[in-house]
């Protein structure tokens, strides 16, 4: 097992009606605070009555930042920072899923930087003081209500980053899973596939002596896969929306990959598909990753697929190690199908025409994947076999 330093500092407030804590934990850092949130589901499932009358209650001033984008957008963070500023903003306030978090992450980092918001997106080390956050999730997916990263995308270029800082990890969060229960089956589905997908980035690491990550991992798909789609089929099931909500602060908080090389590979690819054809996140992670284990087995990794297979999947352990790797492939993707989420890049309006630049976007800074590293036309291979 590598060294590591471990820090998760996010308060959680976890479970019905905890909205009840905003205003206090709000007054802690100051009154003047951004509501930052995406399409108007928080109006629709109550969330956002419920934040105003707490706020309103308290004597807290906010502002609002709506409309933010499935794919949160460099120019979305740029409004947000005007409006802090102007306001002089002392908290920013993300209620909704990962964009609606990762937009106002990006806000708080470049709040007090000088420059262009783009700018602290494309080199984290510019980022020196961060505006405090909290948030209010209504989506098990991304995991950012506990981490320090963010996404975002400024499609007038094709490019969606990824960017980071220690203080840009959410002061607290809350985590009511009654406010997933009117997230839609598709949504759900690629939320599932989002966090299997974190979980599996630390999980077919190069490191071998992580036994406890290891099985900590694979208590986390296994969570995903028993309560999916329950959640889909009935979405007020309070026992699998809360089992998937703190499945996904779980998969990406950092404790699953510290003392592992955290080298992704599938994130990296997706990435770029998003960034040309702003497709859904965890769609284009399901429809790759069948085909990055494919392309990957061979005799230095299929013992690690033998593992999965055997301590996930079920599959009984026996002589022929190939078998059970491919049944235990082939068993993720059919559960992916199972959630009704598409199998081929062709199926989302992918087609040949942008994959030779895609790929060698996904390897701008190397090789990626911890397991086995690919490159370029490695990357390339697998679109291809995904269309």
């Amino acid at each position: 097992m590598l060294n590591f330093d471990y820090s998760i500092p996010t308060k959680v407030f976890f479970g019905k009606d905890k909205i009840s804590v905003l205003p206090k934990q709000i007054k802690k850092y100051g009154t003047k605070v951004l509501l930052v949130y995406g399409g108007g589901s928080i109006k629709k499932n109550g969330l956002y009555d419920d934040i105003v009358k707490g706020l309103n209650a308290n004597s807290i001033d906010f502002w609002e930042l709506s409309g933010v984008e499935p794919n949160p957008r460099i120019t979305t963070v740029r409004k947000g920072v005007e409006i802090c500023r102007k306001n002089k903003i002392d908290l920013v306030l993300a209620a909704g899923g990962g964009s609606s978090i990762d937009c106002s992450k990006a806000i708080a980092a470049a709040y007090y930087y000088e420059g262009d918001a783009w700018d602290i997106v494309k080199d984290p080390s510019k980022i020196s003081k961060v505006l405090p956050i909290a948030t209010v999730l209504t989506l098990a997916a991304t995991g950012s209500e506990m981490d320090t990263f963010a996404v975002i995308t400024d499609m007038d270029i094709n490019e969606k980053l990824g960017t980071g800082h220690p203080d840009m990890v959410p002061r607290f969060s809350i985590l009511d899973p009654t406010y997933t229960f009117s997230v839609p089956q598709y949504q759900t589905a690629s939320g599932t596939a989002d966090i299997m997908s974190h979980t599996f980035e630390a999980y077919f690491s190069s490191i071998k002596e992580a036994f406890l990550q290891d099985r900590m991992a694979e208590a986390i798909l296994k969570t995903c896969i028993n309560y999916g789609k329950t959640a889909m089929e009935d979405p007020k099931n309070y026992e699998a929306r809360s089992n998937l909500m703190w499945a996904s602060s779980l998969a990406i908080n950092g404790l699953l990959s510290f003392g592992k090389d955290s080298n992704w590979v599938v994130h990296p690819m997706e990435h770029e598909l998003s960034a040309y054809y702003d497709i859904t996140h965890g769609v284009g992670l399901s429809i790759l990753t069948p085909h990055w284990m494919k392309y990957i087995l061979d005799d230095s990794t299929v013992d690690k697929f033998v593992e999965f297979g055997v301590n996930v999947w079920d599959i009984e352990k026996g002589p022929d190690k190939y078998a059970i790797a491919n049944a235990a492939i082939a068993k993720t993707r059919e559960y992916f199908v199972s959630l009704g989420i598409p199998t081929k890049l062709s199926e989302v309006g992918i087609d040949e025409s942008n994959l030779e630049e895609m790929a060698k976007k996904s390897v701008r800074y190397g090789k990626i994947g911890s397991l086995k590293p690919i490159d370029h036309n490695d990357v390339l291979n697998i679109f291809k076999s995904a269309l």
